[in-house]
């Protein structure tokens, strides 16, 4: 069935009484330069205002974040967890929408119809376990960082090496099914602008239990093997800006990471992965294969901000050796996560 076309009458009062609630979980803590940006975003979404809530799970911030927060109606929970999937989960207790779009701070929703193509997408596709956003470039964003967010999809070249390519099954109107091949669940997906039922992350004690890449890996286990995209439609990912912010920020993702392996040894990488990862770091620190790869991809792309992958991909290896160093030395210490924060910005 071809979702709807979005009409203002979408809007009008009666409409909206009929539409599901949805819920907006945001994990935030000091991001006072990016947060107007994505909370204007959901603003703008053609979907009933009325019918979304956005609740933040922030970690005591010091900066204007909170204020930014209340201004747009946003709902704000203290955060006292030592991760960011303490304060999802914290979000995701207090929610009660039907669906439930996870967002980060440093996200913008792309199109001011994606929520509405979204939900509609997943009404008309009880098979699918959720709606993935493209992660497309913007003005907003240096070449870097659309090099690491939209030509790379994952931010990262080693978990880009490790990713197995997911295969479009089907598109009807605007909405696109895809799924993994069989035989493995490595992917990572969950994050930054997918949409879920609340009732399937229940299926899974997300609220007990939350992790964006786990929830998706259970629900594909449990047979759910598809998931949608909306055409041309999903977040502008403003991950980092330069490539020292890249190394800071996997210098953290592997502490965060790590930290959450204590809890639950989860691992979407152990799940039969195109390329284990030992070669995957091989890989990163020699000259021969990331060059190959920079120039399939401007051959094949005609998009000269493959020539990042080149410096990409030993930063990599050396932020994610530099977050394993800084777990061994710091890994009890709580506050550990924020204080390696890395100040993100817009171009």
């Amino acid at each position: 069935m071809r979702p709807p076309s979005v009409h203002p009458e979408s809007n009008s009062p009666a409409a909206a009484r009929l539409r599901p609630l949805v819920s907006v979980i945001m994990p935030t803590l000091n991001v006072e330069p990016l947060l107007d940006n994505v909370l204007s975003s959901l603003a703008r979404q053609t979907y009933p205002q009325a019918k979304i809530e956005i609740i933040l799970a922030d970690a005591h911030s010091t900066d204007g974040t909170r204020e930014i927060a209340r201004k747009f109606g946003a709902i704000v929970l203290d955060d006292n967890g030592k991760n960011m999937e303490e304060g999802k989960r914290l979000a995701l207790q207090r929610a009660v929408g039907e669906y439930i779009l996870f967002v980060d701070a440093d996200n913008e929703i792309t199109h001011a119809d994606y929520l509405e193509l979204a939900v509609t997408a997943l009404a008309n596709n009880p098979q699918a376990l959720g709606v993935e956003g493209y992660y497309l470039p913007s003005p907003k964003m240096s070449s870097f960082c659309a090099y690491l967010s939209h030509l790379l999809h994952i931010s990262d070249p080693i978990c880009w090496l490790m990713s197995s390519n997911p295969k479009l099954v089907a598109r009807d109107g605007e909405t696109e099914r895809w799924r993994l091949p069989d035989g493995t669940y490595s992917y990572p997906l969950g994050a930054n602008g997918f949409v879920y039922r609340r009732v399937d992350l229940q299926s899974v004690q997300a609220n007990e239990k939350f992790q964006d890449t786990h929830v998706a890996l259970f629900l594909m286990k449990s047979g759910k093997r598809e998931w949608l995209r909306i055409r041309g439609r999903g977040v502008h990912h403003y991950y980092v800006q330069t490539l020292w912010q890249f190394i800071q920020k996997r210098r953290r993702a592997t502490v965060h990471f790590l930290r959450v392996q204590e809890e639950m040894p989860v691992n979407w990488m152990k799940e039969k992965p195109p390329v284990p990862l030992w070669l995957a770091a091989i890989y990163c620190v020699t000259f021969f294969g990331p060059l190959w790869h920079t120039l399939r991809g401007i051959i094949r792309d005609g998009d000269f901000r493959w020539l990042w992958h080149l410096p990409a991909c030993p930063a990599s290896v050396l932020g994610n050796a530099w977050g394993v160093l800084t777990y061994k030395r710091r890994g009890k210490d709580k506050k550990l996560i924020a204080d390696l924060l890395v100040k993100q910005t817009l171009k």
